[in-house]
């Protein structure tokens, strides 16, 4: 379940934005919130992740050419900012400012298709864990 069918579901508000509210950490992200809260790991947020990718993981960035690489810099920055967990296919490429290189199947042909496409969005949401 993800986190934002949890706030829909649990009673009494119970989900992601009011835990990371209660627990003074807004801009955590959800993976970091919950070790927190239950080693009392440090909590990093979707900003210092993101950041920590682009920077541990250079290559994964230059194997795309220039257009795929700004979009999956748009996937990243939109959930650094965004928060958004969920790079769903194809939903997340019909939101701004992923929508501004074009329709679907343009920034699919961006990536060389469909499979090509997926494979980046997967491999992206890993590295944001990796480490």
């Amino acid at each position: 379940m993800e986190f934002s069918e949890c706030s829909r579901i649990c009673p009494h508000g119970l989900g992601f934005p009011n835990v990371a509210a209660q627990a003074g950490k807004p801009e955590a992200d959800p993976f970091d919130l919950l070790f927190h809260l239950t080693f009392n790991a440090p909590v990093l947020t979707r900003r210092k992740r993101a950041d920590r990718l682009k920077q541990q993981h250079v290559a994964f960035f230059k194997f795309f050419a220039p257009e795929a690489r700004e979009i999956l810099d748009d996937l990243l920055e939109k959930y650094a900012s965004d928060g958004e967990l969920q790079f769903t296919l194809p939903d997340v490429l019909k939101v701004r400012p992923i929508s501004d290189h074009g329709n679907v199947n343009e920034i699919i042909g961006k990536f060389g298709g469909a499979d090509q496409l997926r494979n980046a969005v997967n491999q992206l949401q890993s590295l944001l864990y990796a480490d």
